[in-house]
């Protein structure tokens, strides 16, 4: 393993649930691979920004204006981090049931038809070489099964977003129940620490 791709993407900063899980996943892999090179994006702080009208062609046209060529050059720079890195870690809490949105203009930035995936006669086919992807799901209630699975549009979302492109080898760390008072959130956080340990 040469290159990790890092992503946090809550807003909370040093309240975060995810940073610190992530945060102890790029750790564990470090002791494993202690030469890797390692990208991260803070997503939450500095945010990709969103696709407008002003940049949209710039991603999904031909870009014509200063603003659709930088968000093309950005796009490009996205694009190439994905496709030189050999794990992805994904830090991702549960906003509304989803991802939170700069986590998801991330991916509006990288999936590009033709460069990521392309449509064929029989669907679309991801175009990315496979890579080992660690998603860490941290969620204020508890939504893996029961009566709250059907409102859970994070993790099927983030499975259909990154196999779009190609990438099946996912393995999801969820750190439930956290907003449940202190005593949950703290074993939420040592159950998905011994997740990581294990996984990785």
């Amino acid at each position: 393993m040469k290159n990790i791709l890092v992503f946090n993407s809550s807003v909370l900063a040093e309240n975060s649930v995810s940073r610190v899980l992530v945060a102890k996943t790029v750790a564990a892999l470090l002791v494993k691979n202690p030469g890797a090179q390692i990208i991260e994006h803070d997503l939450g702080c500095d945010p990709i920004p969103h696709l407008d009208t002003a940049t949209v062609a710039g991603i999904r046209g031909v870009p014509e204006s200063e603003a659709e060529d930088a968000a093309r050059a950005r796009s490009d720079e996205l694009v190439a981090e994905l496709q030189a890195a050999d794990v992805l870690v994904v830090g991702s809490p549960m906003y509304n049931f989803s991802i939170p949105t700069g986590l998801r203009s991330w991916f509006d930035y990288v999936l590009r038809p033709g460069v990521t995936f392309q449509y064929t006669a029989s669907g679309p086919q991801g175009l990315l070489a496979d890579k080992r992807v660690i998603v860490i799901e941290s969620r204020g209630g508890f939504y893996s099964a029961g009566p709250a699975q059907s409102r859970d549009f994070q993790e099927p979302y983030l499975r259909a977003l990154f196999a779009f492109m190609g990438l099946q080898d996912l393995t999801f760390i969820r750190a439930e129940k956290i907003g449940s008072g202190a005593e949950a959130r703290a074993a939420a956080i040592e159950n998905a620490e011994k997740t990581i340990t294990s996984v990785v």
